[in-house]
């Protein structure tokens, strides 16, 4: 089972948004909206085996949490 990890969406002065790793420096990615943020940040969330995500406000607190589950990967049986 991988283990969980935890992505931030939050608010750059510039008025874009960030979708971050937990304790990293810089950002995975930059956003002109939120919306886009946070999509990024679930999938790449989905691709790491799952996590949770925490969304900031424009004024940086924290205004969701989401858990998000790990992508299911298909099994092919051979015949």
């Amino acid at each position: 089972m991988a283990r969980a990890t935890a992505r931030f969406v939050s608010p750059r002065e510039d008025g874009s948004w960030d979708n971050k790793a937990a304790n990293a420096s810089r950002a995975s990615s930059v956003h002109e909206t939120q919306a886009d943020a946070v999509e990024a940040a679930k999938t790449t969330l989905r691709n790491q085996g799952g996590g949770e995500l925490s969304i900031q406000a424009s004024n940086g607190q924290v205004r969701e949490k989401v858990s998000v589950p790990g992508k299911q990967h298909a099994r092919v049986l051979n015949q």
